[in-house]
């Protein structure tokens, strides 16, 4: 555990509280503006999916968890169900910067995977995009591989982007897969398309970037 863990007071809990979703949504869209200059499009895209959630929510398959650093909220994390039956999806996952080094996002997808188990799902896959790089680290080390890529086709870049922002070229996003039951203990390379020996598929639709630790919508 990072030194910092020992002086900090963090716990992950089930996001159950009044306000919990509506900071899932405000922290990605402030975050990402900030760090890469995204457009509201993408706060809308998380709106969405926390809806969802929040509208047709199954106890038995679907969970969203918090994470607070000394009594405040820090980082989130969600597991909902897949349309393909045995598979889930972890989204709208982020740790604020304030509580980087913690920690924290490893903990966070642990919670959801630990659920996915007990849930029976066979797989959980998601998207990330290439510019978030401390979250492809945490997916490499539950087990997650590489399964497609493709250039984002949504609008990534605000007209007036912050300075500092990383607004030069519109992210690639790359979809995970990991075996639900066998993520402990199991760490496979996530595999560069040079690697797999041939170029990624193509995919049939453009999805959502995935939002950390990171997005992972």
């Amino acid at each position: 555990m990072p030194d910092g863990a020992r002086q900090r007071q963090i716990v992950i809990r089930r996001a159950d509280r009044p306000g919990d979703l509506g900071w899932m949504v405000m922290a990605h869209g402030e975050l990402y503006e900030k760090q890469f200059g995204w457009s509201t499009d993408f706060e809308t895209l998380v709106a969405r999916i926390v809806a969802d959630y929040a509208t047709e929510p199954s106890p038995a398959t679907d969970a969203a968890w918090i994470a607070e650093v000394d009594g405040e909220r820090a980082g989130c994390v969600m597991l909902v169900a897949d349309d393909h039956p045995g598979t889930a999806k972890l989204r709208v996952l982020l740790v604020t910067p304030s509580a980087r080094g913690l920690g924290m996002g490893t903990r966070l997808v642990e919670e959801a995977l630990t659920f996915a188990r007990a849930a029976d799902f066979r797989r959980v896959k998601l998207w990330t995009t290439d510019n978030l790089v401390s979250a492809r680290k945490i997916y490499q080390h539950f087990g997650f591989v590489l399964t497609e890529e493709e250039r984002y086709r949504g609008s990534a870049t605000t007209s007036s982007a912050r300075p500092g922002a990383s607004t030069s070229r519109p992210p690639q996003q790359d979809e995970y897969e990991s075996e639900a039951g066998a993520v402990q203990g199991r760490s496979p390379m996530i595999r560069s398309p040079r690697e797999r020996g041939g170029r990624p598929a193509p995919a049939t639709s453009c999805h959502s970037p995935g939002v950390d630790a990171c997005p992972t919508p």
